[in-house]
């Protein structure tokens, strides 16, 4: 049977209806000097034979089954790799410009979901790599597994191994989609009976058993259920309620190690002294404007990997909750983010996001998006790699990843690479005109959360 999408990948894919909604990820390796080319390129396609979806499209699917990766018979890699000379001094700048060029841009959809550029000719001999990919291919964490094997250790590039064979084209079926919908249909017909099976006699004995314990649990799934799809009506911010389709790119860089102990004296994890910043830098934003502020409106990816997922994949649910920017003590928003962030991660509704997604997917488009545009901003925390890693032969610099905005008025994604947390920030032009007061805001943001750690 054809490998249908998930739940969750179908209702960001029929989400892109609107432009605004993409989930298109990007994200910028800046390397000391250009790599081996021939290297990187073999590197690519022995990814790309390794994983399916590399090398595969979404196509329709015949109603009501969701879309489908189907094997695309014409990829071809030098489509998706290229190599370009950068324009203009060659500074960072330029390359974050081509990065958001890029963000911008839909994808081929008849082709696979990814693009690689590498820019060469950068100022004192540097390079970088433009990875454009989308949301269903991989999240964060599986993107650092599948650069895992793009990076290597050391300076010297090791032997080549084989490369793997690469798929062989399934020959098409007569009436083949139609038998493969309605094997689908049978199968989630049949999963929805054995579940039921399963579950009604043991609701049914607690029920008998434990009754008031059994309408406290039945209320508590509704409650997580509701406040998982909850509408949100208007942002909680009354200035950065403008959407559009241009976006602004850039990257800001702190230590690690501070922002972890600045987390850490505050009863908080990284994470939450990030958002923390974030929120911080979002309250001094609405101060510059003369706007009071109270809370806001965020989303957050959540990881749902298990150690024995395959590598890539898209294997996160997006979770919105309120944060308080109007807490002006950084120490005390840490532990409210900690406590709140602590909540979503452990609502009843974690184990059934790909259920409530299917559910989310039978709503209209345009409620959906409406409740996706009055999110505030978005956050997103990815644990990199560790240690200093090459490309090609060339030492990797830095490291940067732009989430998209989904909606929201802008997109703040962490990665660490060794003791450095990059963040790369992608902002709706509509909602920040004027992102220069914005970048010094966002750094005033994590001054006040930096300077807990000392």
């Amino acid at each position: 049977m054809a490998e249908f999408m998930r739940n969750s990948d179908t209702f960001t894919w029929a989400m892109e209806s609107d432009p605004r909604l993409r989930s298109t990820v990007v994200s910028v390796i800046v390397l000391d000097r250009a790599p081996d080319w021939d290297e990187v390129r073999r590197r690519f396609d022995a990814i790309s034979r390794k994983l399916p979806m590399f090398r595969e499209r979404v196509v329709a699917s015949v109603p009501p089954a969701p879309p489908r990766w189907e094997y695309d018979a014409d990829f071809d890699l030098d489509y998706h790799l290229r190599r370009v000379s950068i324009s203009g001094s060659g500074t960072l700048a330029d390359v974050l410009e081509m990065a958001r060029v890029a963000a911008m841009q839909d994808f081929d959809r008849a082709r696979a979901l990814w693009e690689t550029t590498l820019v060469d000719g950068l100022e004192n001999g540097a390079a970088a790599l433009i990875c454009k990919f989308h949301h269903a291919l991989t999240d964060g964490v599986g993107g650092v597994q599948i650069a895992m094997n793009l990076f290597d250790l050391s300076e010297d590039v090791p032997e080549h191994a084989p490369l793997p064979d690469e798929a062989e084209a399934p020959r098409p079926a007569r009436f083949g989609q139609y038998r493969d919908t309605l094997r689908f249909n049978t199968s989630l017909l049949t999963g929805g009976v054995t579940t039921a099976a399963k579950w009604a006699p043991r609701l049914l004995y607690d029920g008998v058993r434990r009754p008031l314990a059994t309408v406290q649990s039945a209320a508590a799934h509704a409650t997580s259920i509701y406040r998982t799809v909850r509408p949100i009506n208007s942002t909680g911010s009354p200035l950065t309620k403008e959407r559009s389709l241009t976006r602004h790119l850039d990257v800001y860089e702190v230590s690690r190690p501070q922002l972890r102990e600045a987390a850490h004296r505050c009863g908080g994890a990284l994470n939450d002294a990030f958002v923390a910043a974030v929120t911080g830098g979002l309250r001094v934003y609405h101060e510059k404007h003369d706007v009071e502020v109270g809370d806001l409106h965020v989303s957050m990816p959540i990881s749902l990997r298990k150690e024995t997922d395959d590598m890539g994949g898209n294997q996160i649910t997006l979770m919105r909750f309120d944060v308080p920017a109007g807490e002006a003590d950084p120490a005390q928003r840490i532990k409210a983010i900690h406590q709140r962030a602590t909540a979503v991660r452990h609502e009843k509704t974690l184990p059934y996001t790909q259920l409530i997604a299917g559910m989310l997917n039978l709503m209209p488009r345009w409620y959906i998006g409406s409740v996706l545009r009055h999110v505030d901003f978005t956050a997103s925390d990815v644990p990199g790699i560790p240690v200093p890693v090459f490309l090609g032969g060339a030492p990797v610099r830095a490291q940067y990843a732009f989430g998209p905005t989904i909606g929201a008025a802008v997109n703040i994604t962490l990665l660490t690479y060794v003791d450095t947390c990059s963040l790369g920030i992608n902002v709706d032009t509509a909602a920040i005109p004027d992102y220069d007061v914005f970048h010094e805001c966002i750094v005033a943001g994590f001054d006040e959360v930096l300077a807990l750690a000392t």
